[in-house]
């Protein structure tokens, strides 16, 4: 097992966001949390990434227990995120967004391979490498938000809405692109709420309302039931 959070209850100030929640995500596989707006997803990857602190509960990367470290201690670990809505530093070109994902990267020859392989990844970054990344298209900040994320060489990626805002041909792009990374030996959890797509490549799912996990199946279960297709895939 790579991942696994055991009763991770986190607050807000008085306002507690999840209630003792438990997921795992066992190494090779693609694992999405599903929910609407405000169900606690986003919370739940924040808070594994180390950017939020747990008021209890415990999370484990393999043996170590890692909800008490710093953030940067976890990207070292081999956890990467790529957050919702992007992050980029718009006023710096896309290599330099690269290079910022490979600060925890001693080896200088280890980094430059890496930022060739986000170039076979994603050519268009290649192409755009001198350009600011502000000025990059939608589908082209969520490309190098990926590479970016890609550059510490993590074992773990963590996606926060990857399809928001996107054409549904990008979408079918970043998502088949998420399949690749998966098969180079990357394992994947997914936040996100186009429920058909992160199902369509995820192996399992979880779906979370409220703060809690109600439901966990593999994905074509998860496709195939009827309260999921009701809330979550416009379907009776």
């Amino acid at each position: 097992m790579l991942l696994k959070v055991e009763g991770l209850v986190v607050k807000y100030g008085h306002i507690e966001a999840l209630h003792g929640i438990d997921i795992h995500v066992d190494e090779g596989e693609i694992v999405t949390i599903l929910g609407a707006n405000g169900a606690g997803k986003s919370t739940t990857l924040l808070t594994i990434s180390g950017l939020l602190r747990p008021a209890s509960g415990a999370i484990f990367f393999g043996d170590i227990p890692i909800h008490k470290l710093p953030a940067h201690d976890i990207v070292k670990l081999g956890i990467a995120q790529v957050p919702e809505g992007r992050r980029l530093f718009g006023t710096l070109t896309v290599r330099e967004n690269l290079l910022l994902g490979a600060i925890t990267q001693k080896n200088k020859s280890k980094v430059l391979d890496m930022e060739q392989s986000i170039y076979k990844l994603f050519p268009v970054l290649e192409e755009r490498r001198s350009q600011l990344a502000g000025t990059l298209s939608g589908g082209e900040q969520q490309m190098l938000a990926i590479g970016r994320a890609l550059m510490s060489n993590p074992k773990l990626l963590l996606l926060d809405e990857p399809s928001l805002g996107l054409a549904p041909l990008l979408v079918k792009n970043i998502f088949q692109t998420i399949k690749d990374i998966n098969r180079e030996g990357v394992t994947v959890l997914i936040v996100e709420q186009n429920a058909r797509v992160a199902l369509s490549i995820a192996h399992r799912g979880y779906v979370m309302e409220t703060g809690r996990i109600v439901l966990t199946d593999y994905s074509e279960a998860l496709l195939n039931n009827p309260d999921v297709k009701k809330a979550y895939l416009g379907g009776k």
